[in-house]
């Protein structure tokens, strides 16, 4: 009997577990044949850099979650706060990183929490990360399409409600999810790029021209932290930084996915870190400290523009409104690329249909799972202008309700996922044998995972602020009780399908590496010794299911 490095039998010892060996040339490339790899080499270190920090939308972090952190928490410590949260990140990503050399898998939360946690703890995260990053991604529809309309409106008079460019925009991020990442990646670096240098310019311009204050450091003094809105503060700063951890489901489209996809996470870490904390200050530079809070609740989300109207000029800020449209889109492609992932991995390994396991020939892309959240994008959109009873030009149901809905479930999964990810990074190397080796790692996940656990028990406390629902309203636990749901699908789907189809659960968290097992296998004698000049698989002790 053949082992992998879970120590689960291979794949060709099992009913049906055998697929296609061979390659071109002989090769192995995929365990049930060559649509069932994501095609490699397509990106390296700039690329996924690009598309990683595309998800974080700078310029729609500074003018919309910065601003309205300071309006409606009236934490004026907000640039402190990113540097806090920077160094969370910073530890997370020591455990996550290292896991990300040992397991190369598009399905990368829930594949390390299998690897560490088990197959069934894994399936349940799976569903958690295939609904958060759904949610995130379609939430962001809404404020795509308020502001286009918006634009449309002031510039070229021309009158659409919400839903048009919203849905336009659906229909334009399936087609480009369906091509190859490195288009993807090339879309999404030009409109980064540009973003980052509008937001460079201006907070330039805020500290060349500051308010009555000066150049304060006051919002990085502790005691600016105090105040009941620190939960929620902590909950929208949070939010910032996701992206950063979506590098690994790349891994196995790079060319060397045991550095880049760790140089990346730690480079988008610092940058989102020292970036944002940078803006958040200057932005408190350019009003005064002691106003910031109410300059933003003054001017609401349009703050960024009015300071930078009287500072750079109209043109400017009819500009920076343009490519804060084209940062939201670059979001959503960002994020529609890794649902389709996250799909594509869950194919590949039963968990849902096997054709969504399947990418184009074309391509190499996973063009089904782009194609699933395409549908459920379309779904929704249209749920919520059926639902649409405001008059023109209202931005309480595609801002309020789907852009802040969605935004704020996903970043609670995600959240949860983070701190559970931080646990199976301590099982995985406990279990291995490799505690004192991994001894520091294994220290920075266990703080990280503590830090999360209290940032996610503010989020769920506090969630009826965070979609600015009136205390005691069912959507402070309507909401939340959509990712319990998604958790408790997977693991029901889990425990199933390890009493049922006891070969399939092994595979979870393995991607392609079960099918290296069955090259192992088929190369192997009949003792189970490996043929002369057939790679022998790691002997890592097998998973115990929790």
């Amino acid at each position: 009997m053949v082992t992998g490095s879970s120590g689960r039998t291979s794949s060709a010892t099992r009913p049906g577990g055998a697929g296609r060996a061979a390659g071109p040339g002989g090769g192995i490339s995929t365990f049930k044949g060559q649509e069932r790899a994501l095609r490699a080499g397509r990106i390296g270190t700039p690329g996924l850099l690009l598309s990683v920090l595309a998800a974080s939308a700078p310029l729609m972090v500074v003018a919309g979650v910065m601003v309205t952190t300071y309006q409606v928490m009236g934490i004026v410590g907000q640039p402190l706060l990113f540097v806090i949260l920077g160094i969370v990140m910073a530890l997370f990503s020591v455990g996550y990183a290292e896991m990300s050399r040992h397991v190369h898998n598009a399905g990368a939360f829930y594949a390390y929490i299998a690897r560490g946690l088990g197959g069934t703890v894994g399936a349940g995260a799976s569903f958690v990360a295939l609904a958060a990053y759904s949610a995130l991604q379609v939430g962001i529809y809404g404020i795509f399409g308020f502001e286009v309309a918006s634009l449309l409106d002031r510039h070229l008079s021309l009158h659409f409600a919400w839903w048009v460019p919203a849905l336009l925009g659906v229909l334009l991020t399936g087609a480009l999810g369906a091509l190859k990442i490195d288009l993807n990646a090339k879309v999404l670096g030009v409109l980064l790029v540009i973003e980052v240098a509008l937001i460079v310019v201006f907070d330039i311009a805020f500290a060349a021209e500051p308010g009555p204050q000066g150049l304060s450091l006051h919002a990085f003094d502790p005691a600016t932290l105090g105040g009941a809105g620190l939960g929620t503060a902590l909950c929208f700063a949070v939010a910032a930084f996701v992206g950063f951890e979506q590098a690994p489901v790349y891994a196995e489209e790079t060319s060397r996915p045991q550095t880049v996809v760790a140089r990346v996470m730690f480079l988008a870490v610092g940058f989102v870190a020292v970036f944002f904390a940078l803006s958040s200050w200057l932005i408190g530079v350019a009003t005064g400290p002691g106003k910031v809070v109410a300059a933003a609740g003054d001017a609401g989300p349009g703050l960024i523009f009015a300071l930078t109207d009287p500072r750079l000029g109209a043109t400017f800020t009819d500009i920076l409104h343009l490519f804060f449209v084209t940062g939201i889109f670059a979001s959503m492609l960002s994020f529609h690329n890794v649902v389709a992932r996250y799909a594509f991995a869950m194919g590949r390994e039963g968990l849902l249909p096997a054709a969504l396991g399947r990418t184009a020939k074309s391509s190499g892309a996973p063009a089904l799972g782009s194609l699933l959240q395409t549908v459920i994008s379309l779904l929704v959109v249209v749920g919520f202008t059926l639902g649409d009873t405001g008059p023109a030009g209202d931005p309480t149901t595609p801002v309020l309700k789907l852009f802040t809905w969605g935004g704020n479930v996903g970043a609670l999964g995600v959240i949860a996922l983070m701190a559970t990810a931080s646990v199976a990074v301590i099982a995985f190397f406990v279990r291995r044998g490799a505690a004192r080796a991994q001894a520091g790692r294994l220290i920075a996940s266990g703080l990280a995972a503590l830090a999360l656990l209290v940032v996610l028990g503010y989020a769920v406390t506090d969630f009826d602020v965070l979609v600015a629902a009136e205390k005691g309203s069912a959507l402070s636990w309507l909401l939340p009780a959509l990712i319990g749901l998604a958790a408790v699908i997977g693991l029901v789907h889990g425990r199933v399908l390890r009493a049922t189809r006891p070969a399939v659960h092994a595979r979870i968290g393995l991607g392609n590496e079960a099918f290296q097992l069955e090259k192992a296998a088929r190369a192997s004698g009949a003792d189970g010794t490996p043929a002369p000049g057939a790679a022998a698989p790691s002997s890592q002790p097998a998973r115990k299911e929790g």
